[in-house]
């Protein structure tokens, strides 16, 4: 049965030194597909090169918020250009992030606007980042879905209850990473167990954040099979359910990869 992990960083300090390792662990535990996701245009040419070296790699292009500052000149023709290649099958991960902070909030929001720019205009659906940036976060993406067709997914979803209602009612996806299984991540556990069937992802955001039973380990790809067995049992259901409806659900926001 397929699994996929939904968003991780292969091109990483932690993974790149080793990523023919790392790619042959997540195969060996049944792990058939990988999203490589960029987070500065420095990286979009290896991110690219990793995807096309793999079948079962693909790649998207996009700034993450941290990165705005460093990106004032970024522009939508940018990102549309970069997106034509076979094998970028998203825009992101962008977004806001205001718990760091590392980045202007305004120049965050430019940089926001501009990749939802290029998802209405190339089709393809946005991989968002947010973090204490909820209502700012539900309100772009509400404008967004008003003015144009506008697809995603909420990728390491350890936001309210409100923001996952706000987002599924935007028609987006949300994607759990290994936090899920986190002792003290009670209130995500509640939130990921209203999520509809047809709406969830996993995912590990490697090389962090590795999920129980793995604490304290470099995260890698793989273990997107321990997060998906726990989101199976949380949900009552069988670990081969969770599998089939997350790769199903990839491949119907991730439609590019399908083709």
């Amino acid at each position: 049965m397929s699994l996929i992990d939904s968003h991780c960083h292969l091109n990483y300090e932690g993974l790149v030194e080793r990523q023919d390792e790392v790619l042959a662990n997540a195969r060996a535990r049944g792990v058939t597909g990988m999203l490589n996701i960029s987070t500065r245009q420095s990286e979009w040419d290896d991110i690219i090169a990793t995807a096309e070296r793999h079948d079962d790699v693909w790649a998207t292009i996009g700034v993450h918020p941290h990165e705005a500052d460093n990106h004032p000149d970024l522009g939508v023709e940018a990102l549309v250009e970069a997106a034509q290649h076979p094998k970028v099958i998203a825009i992101g991960e962008c977004g806001l992030d205001y718990y760091y902070d590392k980045s202007d909030r305004g120049a965050q929001k430019e940089r926001f606007g501009a990749h939802i720019e290029a998802a209405q205009r190339t089709g393809l659906p946005l991989v968002v980042h947010t973090r204490d940036a909820e209502k700012d976060t539900a309100e772009i993406l509400a404008r967004a879905v008003e003015e144009g067709s506008v697809r995603g997914v909420l990728h390491c979803f350890t936001s309210s209850q409100w923001l996952a209602d706000e987002a599924l009612k935007f028609g987006f996806y949300i994607s759990l990473s290994g936090i899920v299984t986190f002792k003290n991540a009670k209130e995500l556990q509640d939130t990921a167990k209203t999520i509809p069937d047809d709406r969830f992802l996993v995912e590990t955001d490697s090389p962090f954040l590795a999920p129980v039973p793995n604490r304290g380990k470099t995260c890698e790809p793989a273990f997107v099979a321990d997060t998906a067995a726990f989101v199976a049992e949380l949900r009552g259901e069988s670990l081969e359910e969770v599998k089939a409806k997350s790769t199903a659900n990839f491949f119907r926001l991730f439609d590019k990869a399908s083709a």
